[in-house]
């Protein structure tokens, strides 16, 4: 295979889940403050549990917890204000180890390597990207909110394809929304769920697929 894909939120970076207890020590909140919980405990949170079942998109489901986090903080209710207290730790806190081997073995490999994120710029300001030196490894992107296409919709998919410059077959996508991933296979690339509570295998996955040997 030719092409490997990354959705960032999730398979790259830390989810905002993840980051919940940091997020709340910065704002000098007590724990659990936050209580979107998400793939960690589903049952506790049923905003997540609509959205997996299409009762609502990701987008939506992020906005209902800006408004709560703006009402609990007094901050205004928009993603970079929420995320920034989140997401306030250094780089190699907040991104998943096995991701950052990954994308640089494949481009060793010479293996073209994208990224392909409904929200990047939505959820962050431009001062915090600009200090992901991750970002930089990333030879296409393919932004929900700078290129006005969306996962997973088609034509974000063949926006995708048109960047990264080969057949969609050639193409590895990894993302973390089963419904992402359907809308990837209907254009054709190849695909692998990461599961954000145990992505190593989706890693090991990656890597037999793309013909790497074991990290």
């Amino acid at each position: 295979m030719k092409g490997l894909v990354f959705d960032f939120g999730g398979p790259v970076l830390l989810t905002p889940f993840e980051v919940r207890s940091m997020g709340e020590r910065n704002l000098g909140l007590p724990s659990g403050s936050l209580v979107w919980t998400g793939p960690f405990d589903p049952t506790a949170d049923p905003d997540w549990r609509a959205f997996q079942a299409g009762e609502m998109n990701e987008r939506e489901y992020w906005a209902i917890q800006a408004q709560r986090f703006s009402v609990l903080t007094g901050l205004p209710a928009d993603m970079p204000s929420m995320m920034a207290p989140l997401y306030a730790g250094e780089e190699e806190e907040l991104l998943r180890p096995g991701a950052v081997t990954l994308i640089h073995d494949a481009k060793d490999a010479g293996i073209r390597v994208g990224i392909h994120t409904n929200d990047l710029t939505s959820f962050h300001d431009r001062e915090w990207l600009d200090k992901m030196t991750i970002l930089r490894e990333f030879e296409v992107m393919v932004d929900g909110k700078t290129d006005a296409v969306y996962k997973p919709d088609r034509e974000s998919f063949e926006l995708m394809i048109e960047r990264m410059g080969m057949p969609p077959a050639d193409i590895l996508f990894i993302d973390d929304q089963p419904v992402n991933i359907a809308g990837a296979e209907a254009v054709g690339m190849v695909c692998v769920h990461l599961d954000p509570t145990n992505p190593e295998p989706a890693y090991a996955q990656a890597r037999e697929l793309l013909g790497l040997s074991a990290a």
